[in-house]
């Protein structure tokens, strides 16, 4: 799922990769739209021009692929049985897993730009499937045939997927400029709370905390329980596009002045940042020693956590605007050129 599952923390509990070197490629019809699924040994990526691949984790070679009149712009998300991939015509497409037919699929009136969360069933068995469309609507499937349970109706756009915190409730941000708490079993409003500025990704959760960027350019930290804001960031006067990755001590968002922000999580005071040659909307992934991003400079980079100490960089050619991947031993980052690159440690 995006941002690694519910919680959307972006958090990988192993290692960062060493010595980089790209293991394969795979070039697409058009720019890829999104950060890539990677899941029991295949990556799903998406294009703009409508295109969703299957590719074999190892090796790169197309399995199948899937394709609509729109763009595909939202991370796919995978169980044992099905791929469900969001599209920019307003449909979610329940794919099967082997062959990429398609099983069901369910359409709204808006685009969907925000990848589904998976969670199991809290109130019996099978899957559901959180779903936020871009006609201010959070909506709640089952992943067996599509089946509306419940939905959730805000005033205006939502671009970033719903995470799950403590197993009870279901939070996002839209473009009203406010958090919203809905209670996971019935979607009835628990509380609101205000942003400052629209918001325009997915947040981050770690515990009962939630974090974001807003277009205030601000990072802010929020506490679902009691319904308010713990801390605001700012630096530059310029916006976080990216979702945040986060740890038990850091905050970690790019920004479009060029560096990835690291923030005190408890304190939300500025803790380091890391410079680069272009734009970091791409979101972060955090490892347990360090954390690796892309830039609009075409580079993946990685950096320690103490200090944001540069552990490498590698050329890779291509504007990284997507979020990376982590999966099967590899990264995997999609280019605006098209390129699917798969990056592994020696």
């Amino acid at each position: 799922m995006t941002r690694g599952g519910p919680s959307l923390a972006g958090a990988v509990p192993t290692a960062a990769p060493r010595t980089p070197a790209v293991a394969w490629t795979f070039k697409a019809a058009g720019s890829i739209g999104s950060e890539a699924a990677i899941a029991a040994g295949r990556v799903y990526v998406g294009t703009n021009n409508g295109t969703l691949h299957a590719l074999a984790a190892d090796t790169g070679k197309e399995l199948w692929h899937f394709t609509i009149k729109d763009a595909f712009t939202a991370t796919p998300a995978v169980n044992a049985t099905h791929v469900f991939a969001p599209g920019n015509d307003g449909v979610l497409y329940a794919l099967t897993v082997a062959d990429g037919k398609e099983a069901w699929r369910f359409a709204i009136e808006e685009k969907i730009t925000a990848g589904v969360v998976l969670v199991k069933n809290p109130a019996g068995p099978g899957e559901w499937v959180l779903l936020n469309g871009y006609d201010g609507t959070t909506r709640v499937l089952h992943a067996a045939d599509g089946k509306l349970i419940w939905s959730y109706k805000t005033d205006n756009y939502i671009n970033g997927s719903p995470a799950v915190v403590d197993g009870r409730f279901l939070v996002f941000g839209g473009c009203d400029a406010k958090l919203h708490v809905v209670a996971l079993a019935d979607g009835k409003l628990v509380h609101t709370i205000e942003a400052n500025a629209y918001i325009p990704a997915s947040i981050a959760t770690y515990g009962t905390q939630a974090f974001c960027g807003n277009y205030a350019n601000q990072t802010v930290a929020f506490d679902i329980a009691a319904g308010k804001v713990l801390w605001s960031y700012e630096d530059k006067q310029l916006p976080f596009f990216s979702a945040p990755a986060v740890n038990a001590k850091l905050v970690l968002i790019g920004s479009r002045d060029k560096h990835l922000h690291a923030i005190d999580r408890a304190t939300g005071q500025a803790t380091w940042k890391f410079k680069t040659g272009g734009r970091v909307e791409g979101s972060p992934i955090v490892f347990t020693d360090g954390v690796v991003f892309g830039s609009s400079d075409g580079r993946l980079y990685a950096a320690d956590l103490a200090a944001g100490a540069e552990l490498w960089q590698l050329d890779l050619g291509e504007s990284l605007v997507n979020a990376p991947a982590f999966g099967a031993g590899q990264l995997v980052i999609g280019g605006e050129k098209g390129t699917v690159f798969a990056v592994r440690g020696k």
